[in-house]
């Protein structure tokens, strides 16, 4: 492989690609070619040819974004807190180097400042090559300012000069929890989040697939409610995932579980929020509706 420039991989036959969920389990998807093979210092970025998601992205074997079923992610992670949010000006975005959040999130008209941190460089560059559907040429929004450099350390030196920069909002769009993006899944990293928002503030993240990752989900739900007086999670469907996924937004003070549908939905009217496939106010209440057994699972950390 070729790993400077676009490269045209084609066998000629189906190329199968797995996504992993657990050990033993997972789903898989077939590629007609890739498309890119980039190394970066950080990850290995490739880029797939699909007949089910369209354009593929995967970081280090594992499905990131496709271009038929990123607004399943994208527009869930950002609309819940920012709708619920009376007047968000300010964000910031820890990851979503493929642009797909900060998109979503412009939307909102009373959003004057979007920091995007990014670790790698290469994501944001191969998102701007193959994956202009989903970000719509955000970066080139005078909105965002984009930061390349480890969030963990970022959050840290945020605010702590005279003049604390403070957020409305923060969105945690990361991988999942392995390696270096394991220190951004903690208590320590949530309380930093907080120290640095606003009053009215909130934290959104995702916390992983309940069937398949519930060790993991659980943990993520205490440490939030060690820092936060009020979690809510909610869950969707991510076909390129292969199953469920969990969302929550944590915050001393907004609550998106107070805010009706009917409301919902005249802020997105209000706000003139156009171009959704899955967000509106009815979908915004039926997130929130937990089966029994994520019930189960999280009860021991509830209120």
């Amino acid at each position: 492989m070729n790993n400077s420039g676009i490269q045209r991989f084609n066998t000629g036959n189906p190329i199968r690609l797995d996504e992993p969920l657990t050990s033993s389990s997972g789903a898989h998807f077939e590629a007609v070619a890739q498309i890119q093979s980039v190394q970066s210092p950080f990850q290995l970025i490739e880029v797939f040819a699909t007949p089910a998601l369209g354009m593929l992205m995967r970081l280090d074997g594992c499905n990131m974004l496709s271009e038929r079923d990123e607004f399943f992610y994208h527009e869930n992670v950002i609309h819940p807190a920012a709708i619920a949010h009376a007047n968000p000006t300010k964000a910031l975005i820890i990851g979503g180097g493929d642009g797909g959040s900060a998109e979503e999130l412009l939307k909102h008209p009373s959003i004057k400042s979007v920091i995007l941190c990014e670790l790698d460089q290469a994501v944001i560059a191969v998102a701007k090559e193959h994956f202009q559907s989903v970000h719509h040429d955000v970066f080139s929004d005078p909105r965002l300012s984009v930061h390349i450099a480890n969030g963990h350390k970022y959050v840290q030196r945020c605010g702590t000069d005279d003049g604390a920069e403070l957020f409305d909002l923060i969105y945690l769009d990361l991988t999942d929890p392995t390696g270096d993006a394991e220190a951004l899944y903690t208590e320590a990293f949530y309380a930093d989040c907080k120290r640095i928002l606003q009053t009215g503030g909130a934290l959104t993240l995702h916390i992983g697939s309940p069937f398949s990752h519930a060790p993991r989900l659980k943990k993520s739900i205490e440490n939030l409610r060690r820092v936060f007086k009020i979690v809510t999670p909610y869950f969707v469907h991510i076909p390129a995932y292969g199953c469920v996924w969990g969302f929550a937004v944590a915050s001393d003070s907004l609550d998106i579980a107070n805010i009706s549908a009917a409301e919902v939905n005249s802020r997105i009217t209000q706000r003139n929020i156009q171009h959704r496939q899955f967000y509106n106010g009815e979908m915004h209440r039926a997130m929130q509706a937990l089966p029994e057994y994520v019930r189960v699972l999280i009860q021991g950390s509830s209120d």
